[in-house]
Parts: C-alpha cells; sequence; structure tokens
C-alpha cells in the first residue's frame, strides 16, 4: 500500500496548504491511505467540527488528534458522529469517540490507525503509552487483519517517540512521532520493518515560532513577560510529513521517504 502521514496543521494556513496540495498528491502519488494530524488546525489549538470536514473532503481518510483533542468545544460531540477522527488512546478514561480505528481502504484493505500521548514534559499526567497500545497491538497483528497499521506518537521527548517506536517495531508499519511541529530527519525502516520518524514535523508557515507569528514569542523568550495572545502565523506553508509503502502480504515497510511541498521547506519527491 502507499500511505500518505502529514503532520500537524497549523491555523489557516496548514489548512490552505492541505486544501491546496493533498487532493493532487492523492491522484499523482496514487495514494491508497492518507492520514493527517489536524490538532492545531482551528486557530492553532484544538480542531473545530467545521474544520475538520474541509481536511476530510481534501483527501484525508483519517484525522488524529492530540493533547489538544477537545481545545474546540465542539469536537466533543463531533467526534461522537463522524468515525474518521481518532483521539488518543490514553486521553482519559471517559473521553468521547475512539483511540484506534480499522478502517477500510480501496480494494477491501484493511488499516488500523491509533494514537497514543506521550508522558515526559506533557502538561497533564497521561496514562502509560506502553500499556494503553499493546491490548490493540495483539488483537491486530500486521498482516492478519489489518494490512497496514499507523501509529501517530504524540510526544515532545524524542527519547520517548524512540522508545516506542523501537517498541513497536515489526509490530506497525509506520510509526510517527507529531506534537513538536520541528520535522526530523531520521527516516528510516528498524530492523523488524517498521518505517519509523522522530517528527512528521507541521503542515504550516515556518516563517515562524512552532506555527505561531514571531512577535509574541519572542517578546516572552525576551522579556518573560506576555503581551498578547499567540496566533498562527498566515505565510505560505508547508506540507510537512512521511511517505510510506507497506507489503500487504507482511504489513511492514518496503519504502519511507520524508515529504516537503511547498513554503519554505520544498522537496517534494516521492
Amino acid at each position: 500500500m502507499k500511505c500518505l502521514f502529514l503532520g500537524d496543521v497549523m491555523g489557516r494556513a496548514g489548512r490552505a496548504a492541505i486544501s491546496e496540495h493533498l487532493p493532487r498528491l492523492r491522484n499523482d502519488w496514487s495514494l491508497d491511505f492518507v492520514v493527517v494530524n489536524g490538532e492545531n488546525a482551528t486557530s492553532g489549538m484544538g480542531l473545530s467540527g467545521d474544520h475538520a470536514k474541509a481536511l476530510l473532503e481534501a483527501g484525508a481518510d483519517c484525522v488524529t488528534l492530540g493533547d489538544h483533542a477537545f481545545d474546540q468545544k465542539d469536537m466533543l460531540q463531533f467526534i461522537e458522529t463522524e468515525p474518521r477522527i481518532i483521539r488518543p488512546l490514553n486521553f482519559a478514561k471517559g473521553a468521547p469517540g475512539k483511540g484506534y480505528r480499522l478502517f477500510t481502504a480501496p480494494g477491501g484493505r484493511k488499516v488500523l490507525v491509533l494514537q497514543v500521548l506521550g508522558q515526559v514534559f506533557m502538561k497533564r499526567p497521561f496514562d502509560d503509552p506502553f500499556s494503553a497500545i499493546e491490548p490493540v497491538l495483539k488483537a491486530h497483528p500486521p498482516g492478519g487483519q489489518a494490512q497496514a497499521i499507523i501509529m501517530d506518537i504524540h510526544c515532545e521527548a524524542t527519547s520517548e517517540k524512540m522508545a516506542l517506536g523501537h517498541y513497536c517495531d515489526g509490530r506497525v508499519s509506520l510509526a510517527v512521532g507529531t506534537h513538536t511541529h520541528v520535522p526530523t530527519a531520521d527516516a528510516q525502516i528498524l530492523p523488524r520493518g517498521t518505517a519509523y520518524l522522530t517528527d512528521a514535523g507541521m503542515c504550516g508557515d515556518y516563517n515562524s515560532v512552532i506555527g505561531m507569528d514571531k512577535a509574541e514569542p519572542l517578546r516572552r523568550f525576551v522579556t518573560g513577560m506576555p503581551k498578547g495572545r499567540f496566533t498562527p502565523a498566515l505565510g505560505e506553508a508547508t506540507l510537512s510529513g512521511v511517505y510510506v509503502e507497506t507489503d500487504d502480504r507482511t504489513g511492514l515497510a518496503q519504502r519511507v521517504r520524508m515529504i516537503r511541498i511547498g513554503g519554505r521547506l520544498e522537496d517534494a519527491r516521492p
């Protein structure tokens, strides 16, 4: 299967990049399945129902969230009516929605998508991510019911993302990090066949401070005092993520490549 994962969509600029580029990429690259992390798509904080619809209409098969999953209050209800939205497995025991789901791709092939939150340096004490994913992976071995398995690792610490990637090596097709908005350069296939990237980066304006207009973050770093709200940068966005090809029989990765399209980090080859 040919799958594409796109990192955190950041505000209006990120949504515009998805709408502009994703329909063409689906066609040109013959993509079978697309996952988009959308947790910052609405004003940089969470995802509204209307903006979730826009990402899905642009070509996403599944939209994952993160620690800002329910910052937009209408998502509390919307996620119950839209099965293509996935929140973290270990967000909270009473959280609405699902932390994983089995999707049907073209030709009847199945794709499992799951998301988990890290614990290191996160603002809330989320449950242990390793024990959260274990029953899901045990129930869905690669090459079995699911021909491909994509895991979104939403963490602050690169070490925790790497540990989760190695923990899942040979058990998922793609383990990819999100949350820090900075793309890493370590795309690889791990020894047992899992494609891995520490962070997919963001779909947003990179002439910014992790997607936010530079003025207020710089002021706070320099003076230690806030003056206004953070607002997403509105320049041309770069579409950032990872492309992976998997073997339907084994569910493991055959090829992986970082993707950068448009904006300041152009690198459009699949």
